[in-house]
């Protein structure tokens, strides 16, 4: 049997027939098949505007300064995520902290928002934006998220780099008025792909127009939005100091196309996470729990091992896996135990539950080509290897 990967890119002949379509036409840089995509995206989520980008880092980056994110102010995000999800607020010269997870889900932990919000208040040091992670492709709970945040008066930023095709109480992750900003990620192994890239949602007519300036060098082209429109065709004014942060019609091409098989590309996943249920019965791990009314999009299939009932160390798991041709990952790292932000005063035990799911968290095989032979190898294994 062949290596079986944690995840891998779905690639279809038609999404091949579609990039050779794209490299053919007359645009291969940003032209007319990324306002497509943009807009095929939108319509999806039930977004009033996507903003397409290079990458998920760089949409995050955008919507920080879209919201006003500079020196001075503060930022809270997830420490159980990629660096990208702090890292957004030190591009823009804030200062980031974190709030710590639930430690069933990985999630942002309400309960720990509240005590810092409440704290943060008494000591005059609020967050000018919460960035919310939806780990693994499981939304987190943002009605209470977003009511705790608008009491405070703090602006939120969903990250749903895993969450694309996620719903909570029937509403898409991408569409809802729970937060300014929701971020997609286009990476080779997320729910669909670019290759890189990202995107960016959002209700706002204002912040959308300020996202799209800042991708592309702070520049404008819409007399309306200009300090001295002169009516001349060619004329574009810089308005703000912008990045090069945009999407080619190469990549829309293909995120259009893999936009067009969502749906079952997210069918497969969930039939794949149903089977992963009988690890439960097999293993000494915890699967993952879902909320009442809430879709995942089942980015990761991450569970979490009941170490007190096993003998190996989490190293020999995954050498022993490795040996059988299967490569687990781990997600993730917490953000703070990062020699860089330990450099700035953070410390291993600030963030516990975030620490202890880390300790626990196992991310198994999850894409949509995972056949059920394979996926039935994996069970086994892994049921043998924590068992043994």
């Amino acid at each position: 049997m062949k290596p079986i990967p944690y995840s891998r890119q779905d690639i279809s002949t038609e999404d091949i027939s579609a990039v050779v379509e794209a490299l053919q036409s007359e645009f291969i840089t940003q032209g007319p098949t990324v306002e497509l995509f943009e807009d095929a995206l939108a319509r999806f989520v039930s977004a009033r505007h996507a903003v397409a980008v290079n990458s998920a880092t760089s949409a995050l980056h955008i919507a920080c300064l879209s919201l006003g994110v500079g020196e001075g102010d503060l930022v809270w995000t997830s420490p159980l995520s990629f660096v990208a999800s702090a890292n957004c607020a030190l591009f823009c010269k804030a200062s980031v902290d974190f709030v710590d997870v639930d430690p069933v889900s990985g999630n942002m932990c309400p309960e720990c928002l509240e005590r810092k919000l409440r704290n943060a208040e008494v000591s005059g040091r609020l967050p000018k934006v919460l960035i919310v992670v939806h780990f693994s492709g499981m939304p987190c709970p943002m009605e209470r998220i977003s009511q705790l945040a608008r009491l405070y008066g703090v602006k939120v930023v969903e990250d749903a780099s895993h969450a694309l095709g996620a719903s909570d109480n029937g509403v898409p992750v991408g569409g809802s008025n729970l937060s300014e900003i929701v971020i997609f990620s286009l990476h080779a192994v997320k729910v669909i792909t670019t290759g890189e890239g990202g995107m960016a949602t959002t209700n706002d007519d204002d912040l959308a127009a300020k996202m799209r300036s800042l991708r592309s060098h702070g520049i404008t082209r819409d007399p309306t939005r200009m300090v001295e429109p002169t009516g001349e065709p060619w004329y574009y004014e810089q308005r703000d100091l912008g990045y090069n942060y945009r999407m080619t019609d190469i990549q829309a091409a293909l995120g259009l196309s893999q936009l067009s098989r969502l749906r079952s590309m997210m069918e497969r996943r969930e039939r794949i996470a149903a089977k992963y249920l009988a690890l439960e019965a097999k293993a000494p791990v915890f699967t993952p729990c879902v909320r009442e009314r809430c879709s995942p999009a089942w980015h990761l299939y991450v569970v979490r091992l009941r170490l007190d009932l096993i003998s190996r160390s989490k190293e020999q798991i995954f050498n022993e896996m490795l040996k059988r041709g299967v490569r687990l990952n781990v997600h993730y790292i917490p953000i703070h135990t990062h020699p860089f932000y330990r450099s700035m005063g953070f410390k291993v035990g600030s963030f516990p539950n975030s620490e202890r799911f880390y300790s626990q968290a196992v991310s198994l095989p999850m894409y949509p080509s995972l056949t059920f032979a394979e996926q039935d190898y994996v069970i086994e294994s892994f049921s043998e290897v924590l068992t043994q």
